[in-house]
């Protein structure tokens, strides 16, 4: 069989040298139709390896669950990787960032305040253990050693940046880790990466173990601070970052293509090896994305686009026939000719829809409640819900004085409403903690959103929900009653609500037809004909914030606030009659109508 080793100067595959030339793609981010596409395109551009992360609470979104099937077969995407004749490199964590939500960590484990973040804790230890028996196997029987595409396996993620235990104290945590990676039959080189920084460097890793960087740009000056950390052996960069992740209220991040590939051309002529990250972004699609906090909540859009060479729907750049032409002056680049887009030439169907039946959101809130309304004495947050992400009511009595409703914090995000009217909004990111209540006694309702757990930094694994103490002008609010919402069913209690009330049923009621104008807050739904399997645009012009279904499949967030104005619907949802869109609007639309649209709209650069 074939062995991969780390050699005094090179990688060597099977005693030949191999300059390694990665990409990042992750098949959680990716269609799974459509990972093949992506595959052949990475090794069209010249690459030789695809790089991946995998995140733990993608597997295990519950405890006692660990899921391998559909969007999470990491087994068939490893295989997808070698037949097209590339080799691949794991990232499993337990810890991977990357912008998603938590940091792959699974929030029902760290809700636990016993168990210990990214330290030599024996509960989080147990618990990796768990994890690690549930995913390697299937790594194991496909490493290069026993003729699959894996070369290398990662040991925790830029474990240098994060924490201030002594170095002894997190030389034993990483060597427990290493420990449970082998135990599962991975005998692969094993590595770690950290940002080209002496300090992270030396905190990050261990002796004994290969050290990888990650940096984007000034090559030199990096290989130089990774060779002091490695003094023999291949350098590698492990994150190439050729792009950049895009937060909800700011600009889109662009790189540019001549940089890239300059830096990138810098690179392999010193004879380094590259994961470029990201080759393909993708989409954090459903309530996937994580967030930042360095003093302001900055929750990462829907959109992974992540100005990679190969973009989010599949199309490569300029970015991607610069970086092929780099890489055809080190390796040898296939000659094939590479498709204009993921799913064929030209702009998306377009397409108008008139969402013309809405369920008003205080009802569509009751139809929601996942195990209805529990009593609390005092304000709950959603971990106690045991509500790892999405959305949670929370209501209360209300007296005419209170005047003011006053929150300690709220992660992330609160509509408020008294007697089902909409008064304002509670938001994390801009530190809005009061609203003013009308001068009336009343039922008080809170719609909060958790809009991503913090993805890197002190603040991972903080619980989320409301964070009391919630006063008004006279009083502290104690009695809570409080349930989690089932997001992933709004498109059939809408469709359930629809037949009642075409039966004139009970719930005709609560079915609006929308009527010109204005659309309220609510589930909203629209039928519409396309093209079958075409990648689409959907642009929600004139609508505020929510989420967005086409034929049952949670696309993500929309948010006028932008940068993104569109959100990539992948061509495998698509059929070409009755397809169905879905919209929970949280605030209010200026029209009852949708548009799918030519091409992604992104936003306004930072250029």
């Amino acid at each position: 069989m074939p062995k991969f080793d780390i050699g005094p100067e090179d990688f060597l595959l099977d005693g030949e040298r191999m300059q390694v030339v990665s990409g990042a793609l992750h098949y959680f981010r990716v269609h799974p139709d459509q990972w093949a596409d992506r595959i052949r395109k990475a090794r069209l551009m010249g690459l030789n390896t695809i790089e991946t992360y995998v995140p733990w609470n993608f597997h295990a979104p519950e405890p006692g669950v660990f899921d391998l099937d559909g969007r999470r077969d990491l087994g068939r995407f490893l295989d997808l990787v070698a037949a097209e004749g590339l080799h691949a490199i794991v990232r499993p964590g337990p810890y991977i960032c990357a912008e998603w939500d938590g940091g792959g960590l699974p929030a029902w484990l760290l809700a636990d305040d016993a168990v210990g973040v990214r330290r030599h804790e024996p509960l989080f230890l147990a618990a990796i253990g768990k994890y690690y028996a549930n995913l390697l196997p299937l790594v194991a029987e496909r490493q290069v050693t026993r003729g699959g595409p894996v070369l290398m396996v990662q040991v925790e993620n830029e474990y240098g940046a994060y924490g201030d235990d002594p170095v002894p104290e997190r030389h034993r945590y990483l060597r427990a880790l290493v420990d449970l990676v082998r135990d599962q039959g991975i005998d692969v080189p094993l590595f770690t990466c950290d940002q080209a920084n002496d300090e992270m460097l030396a905190r990050g890793g261990l002796p004994e173990l290969h050290k990888t960087a990650t940096f984007g740009s000034r090559t030199a000056e990096r290989l130089e601070v990774l060779r002091r950390h490695q003094p023999t052996g291949p350098l590698m960069c492990m994150e190439f970052w050729n792009g950049w992740f895009d937060s909800w209220g700011l600009e889109h991040h662009v790189a540019p293509a001549e940089a890239n590939a300059a830096d990138l051309d810098d690179l392999l002529a010193a004879g380094g090896s590259v994961n470029l990250y990201m080759f393909h972004g993708g989409t954090n699609f459903g309530l996937t994305s994580g967030a930042n906090d360095k003093g302001i909540y900055r929750p990462i859009t829907t959109s992974y686009d992540y100005d990679a060479p190969l973009a989010e729907d599949g199309t490569p750049t300029a970015k991607y026939y610069a970086m092929r032409e780099v890489i055809a002056r080190h390796l040898p680049v296939p000659g094939a000719e590479v498709e204009a887009a993921g799913s064929g030439a030209g702009p998306a169907p377009v397409v108008d829809v008139e969402l013309s039946a809405r369920v008003p959101l205080p009802d569509a809130l009751a139809g929601l409640l996942r195990d209805g309304l529990r009593s609390f004495a005092s304000v709950p947050t959603t971990d106690d819900l045991q509500l790892w992400s999405g959305f949670a009511v929370y209501r209360t009595s209300l007296r005419a004085d209170d005047a003011v409703l006053s929150v300690g914090e709220v992660r992330d995000r609160a509509v408020v409403l008294v007697d089902g009217e909409q008064v304002g909004v509670l938001d994390r990111a801009s530190h809005t903690f009061a609203v003013a209540l009308p001068a009336r006694a009343g039922e008080l309702t809170l719609l909060v959103e958790d809009q991503g757990r913090v993805n890197y930094g002190p603040r991972i694994g903080e619980p989320k929900g409301l964070i009391g103490p919630v006063r008004t002008a006279v009083r502290t609010l104690d009695e809570w009653q409080a349930g989690a919402l089932r997001m992933e069913d709004a498109p059939a209690l809408l469709r359930s609500a629809l037949d009642m009330a075409d039966a004139g049923g009970a719930a005709a009621s609560d079915v609006e037809p929308a009527v010109g104008g204005a659309a309220a807050a609510g589930l909203h739904r629209g039928t519409f004909d396309s093209v079958a399997g075409a990648d689409h645009f959907l642009r929600l012009d004139g609508w505020t914030k929510g989420l967005a279904w086409v034929n049952g499949e949670l696309l993500g967030r929309y948010w006028s606030l932008g940068p993104t104005h569109t959100l990539y619907v992948p061509g495998p949802l698509m059929r070409e009659a009755g397809n169905e869109l879905v919209l929970l609007e949280l605030h209010g639309a200026a029209s009852a109508r949708a548009s799918f649209v030519a091409a992604p709209a992104l936003g306004v650069t930072e250029q």
